[in-house]
């Protein structure tokens, strides 16, 4: 399918959608688009099957822990209170497959992004990096949760939980919620 490109405004984008059936996950639908005019890309990744909200809970005690699978779809939240960290989906946010180390690392890079700027409180940047660092490393215990009103993001791991959300916690987040 070609559609509209939102950066150049051409009717270039080229959408394309697959669907994988993976192990332990089950079928999830990547989508790719590229625009041929100036080069724009966006990636995502989702459950097949679309669910009602969700609330899904990990804590990490372990080193071991790190490892457990995180999908994100680009409608999810994540976050991780005891580290003040949030990554809350906008226009443009994407989902993806990595591991729970590998959400903390993009968790870092936004860090590292967010503190080049030359008016950044720099003990404020260090702090922040010192606690996703030790995390990673298995050295600060915290708990990850994926809030999706679609129901499309997993955590793969027998550790992981899910339990209820309420309107009100979806609409805290930013998320439109329907009136009964």
């Amino acid at each position: 399918m070609i559609i509209e490109c939102p950066v150049c405004k051409e009717k270039s984008l080229k959408i394309e959608d697959y669907l994988y059936n993976m192990p332990i996950i089950g079928k999830v639908i990547l989508t790719s688009g590229k625009c041929s005019t100036c080069g724009y890309k966006f990636n995502d990744v989702r459950l097949a099957e679309a669910g009602k909200p969700r609330k899904l809970v990990l804590k990490i005690e372990r080193p071991e822990d790190l490892n457990a699978l995180v999908v994100r779809a680009s409608s999810a939240s994540i976050l991780i209170p005891e580290l003040d960290l949030s990554m809350i989906p906008g226009p443009a946010s994407e989902g993806f497959i990595t591991t729970v180390e590998g959400v903390l690392e993009r968790f870092l890079e936004a860090v590292d992004a967010a503190c080049a700027d030359p008016e950044a409180d720099k003990t404020a940047c260090e702090k922040a990096r010192n606690m996703i660092e030790e995390a990673k490393q298995g050295k600060r215990k915290f708990t990850l949760v994926i809030v999706d009103p679609e129901g499309v993001s997993a955590i793969v791991s027998d550790k992981a939980r899910e339990e209820p959300v309420s309107k009100e916690e979806l609409a805290k987040l930013g998320y439109i919620v329907a009136e009964d």
